[in-house]
């Protein structure tokens, strides 16, 4: 049986990524500082507390979690609030919370990732449109997203051909909570993204046996939008 480790289970597209992985027969673990929800556990995800933005964490994790083989990492972990107020006022403490959450979290999770994966194995790293374009005051975001996408082809060049390296760049994902129509029209596909939509694309790539180094943007197509002021 296939094995997985998702970082940053217990949010919302890491969620959506164990259930669609348990539902494929995959035995999947959770690494994240949040409970995974109970649902999960009871499906079978094995919950690990982790710090993945911590050296010691991630040892500690990994130790617990006692597995001799993996098929699949997926670094989906990080803080998700993108908007980090002015440069000129950004706290070094700040830009290094959002920037180890993100991009060292990975570089640490892969480190010790790697030793127990064989030939076939995946590595899928969640970055995000916000690594190609930007809304104001989200720099250190914006720079751990672009991050994940140089370290995939970094890592893919490194690790192929035993292992193949990949991304994903998701755009607006969100729940059915208060979202208006004027959310979901200015996708061109009509609606804004769901956890599954990111989870479908994690187990494609499980398969995509001749992609590696790449990004897989799903943004519903607004990365491709030409957007004027009316």
């Amino acid at each position: 049986m296939n094995k997985a480790i998702i970082t940053g289970g217990a949010g919302l597209i890491g969620t959506g990524i164990c259930r669609l992985l348990i539902d494929a027969g995959w035995t999947v673990a959770s690494f994240d500082m949040k409970d995974t929800p109970q649902d999960l556990q009871d499906q079978g995800v094995t919950h690990v507390f982790c710090d993945v933005g911590d050296e010691a964490s991630v040892a500690g994790a990994f130790a617990e979690l006692g597995w001799d083989r993996l098929d699949l990492l997926v670094n989906n972990a990080g803080i998700a609030g993108p908007v980090n107020g002015p440069i000129e006022t950004l706290s070094l403490e700040d830009w290094r919370r959002v920037t180890d959450s993100h991009l060292t979290a990975a570089f640490l999770m892969v480190r010790a990732a790697v030793p127990l994966m064989r030939e076939g194995a995946n590595i899928i790293n969640m970055a995000s449109t916000r690594a190609f374009m930007s809304e104001p005051q989200t720099e250190a975001y914006a720079a751990s997203k672009g991050g994940l996408v140089a370290l995939t082809h970094a890592l893919a060049v490194s690790l192929g051909p035993r292992i193949r390296v990949n991304a994903i760049a998701p755009g607006w994902i969100a729940g059915d909570d208060d979202l208006r129509p004027q959310d979901h029209s200015q996708h061109p596909v009509g609606r804004v993204g769901q956890a599954q939509d990111i989870a479908q694309a994690v187990l494609y790539l499980t398969g995509a046996g001749f992609m590696t180094g790449q990004v897989l943007t799903l943004d519903g197509g607004m990365t491709r939008k030409m957007i004027y002021a009316p």
